[in-house]
């Protein structure tokens, strides 16, 4: 059975829920309320229940804390899908919109979506 991860001591319980009354993140607030009950001297399984996930997301969101303390339990941006482009393509598609079409050329006189996927 592994021990438990101590968590920081510059803050207390009112100070946690001090920050949980001013933040604006739903999130993070139940993180951190779920952190209070840690201080509060309830068992970790009790404040997993009021953070509504299991001890070990709850041991995760405690090594957050320490990390970097309760900004750090706000969920970050996610990535996002990779662009189709790189940075070269970017440049090139940009240079042939500012040119505009050749209609002898590229069969357009103006372009349209559809041409410059072609």
């Amino acid at each position: 059975m592994g021990t438990a991860i101590g968590l920081r001591t510059d803050y207390t319980e009112a100070d946690l829920r001090t920050a949980a009354k001013r933040s604006r993140d739903a999130h993070q607030v139940r993180r951190i309320l779920a952190l209070a009950a840690v201080y509060d001297g309830a068992s970790r399984s009790e404040a997993a229940a009021v953070g509504g996930v299991d001890r070990q997301t709850l041991r995760d969101w405690v090594l957050w804390f320490n990390e970097e303390g309760p900004d750090d339990l706000i969920d970050g941006k996610a990535p996002g899908k990779a662009p189709k482009l790189n940075d070269s393509q970017r440049k090139a598609l940009a240079d042939i919109v500012k040119r505009g079409p050749y209609p002898s050329v590229d069969g357009v006189v103006r372009w349209r979506l559809v041409d410059l996927q072609a």
